[in-house]
């Protein structure tokens, strides 16, 4: 009971509640300036409702007494990210605004470096607030791949669903569940992956600069997840010949791999 009770008193209800929606007047004012269609507009209330709900069931299973000025600025890029998704919807049917589309995905990745901030100055930093992070730069990264392909071919989604790809294959290798050195190598890999697709997506490089660029992100992109595969499999086959003993709070499964393309980690 006091268990539930503890969890019935949180105060970050609000937050969740809120951004959801600022989300739907996002989403209004795209509609009347725009001139997002229905799909776009469907597209976006279902991220609004799905980031509500696997939000506020992420924040019941943890121990988190209210939500975080960090998580805050998060859930701001969240809902960038929901406006950019509404218009990369909508682009299948007709023409968008590229120049918001690129907008709204250029401040989100901006803002990616101050949530992190933002943590570790107020002493805030939490294990679901990376994650939270983390999850939401890979899915812009996914949403911005989609809106490449339309133009330059269906490859160029290896980008976006690689990530997942991995998170997949760590369900049936449990060694791919390990921790990550620090690697600013990886981090620079992660952040370039954001500023080419946005350059690509905004239509300012003729087509064959574009593909040149978004080739040498995926080639980049290859090498860092190829490189901590191999770390991963050699940290492995070493814990199997060497007990080690457990440690507390280890990252949760899919963060270390989330981080590799997510920017600083929080």
């Amino acid at each position: 009971m006091a268990v539930q009770e503890r969890y019935d008193t949180r105060p970050f209800g609000p937050d969740i509640t809120a951004g959801m929606g600022v989300q739907l007047l996002v989403l209004e004012v795209l509609c009347r300036v725009s001139g997002l269609g229905t799909i776009g507009w469907l597209t976006g209330c279902v991220f609004a409702v799905a980031t509500w709900a696997v939000l506020t069931v992420a924040l019941r299973r943890t121990w988190t007494t209210s939500f975080g000025p960090a998580n805050r600025v998060t859930l701001a890029r969240t809902i960038l990210v929901g406006g950019v998704t509404a218009l990369v919807a909508d682009s299948f049917g007709r023409p968008v605004p590229v120049t918001v589309l690129i907008t709204f995905a250029a401040v989100a990745l901006v803002l990616d470096a101050v949530d992190g901030q933002v943590a570790r100055r107020t002493k805030t930093a939490t294990r679901l607030g990376a994650r939270f992070d983390m999850e939401v730069d890979a899915f812009l990264i996914l949403v911005l791949c989609v809106h490449v392909a339309i133009p330059l071919g269906a490859w160029v989604l290896s980008i976006g669903l690689m990530r997942y790809a991995f998170v997949a294959a760590s369900w049936v290798l449990p060694w791919l569940h390990g921790d990550l050195p620090h690697s600013m190598a990886r981090k620079a890999v992660a952040a370039l992956q954001g500023v080419v697709l946005v350059v690509a997506g905004a239509g300012i490089l003729p087509r064959a600069s574009a593909v040149t660029a978004v080739a040498v992100a995926l080639g980049l992109l290859v090498w860092s997840f190829g490189r901590d595969t191999a770390w991963l499999w050699r940290a492995g086959k070493g814990a199997d010949r060497t007990p080690v003993p457990v440690v507390p709070e280890r990252t949760p499964v899919g963060l270390a791999v989330t981080s590799r393309r997510a920017g600083p980690d929080r």
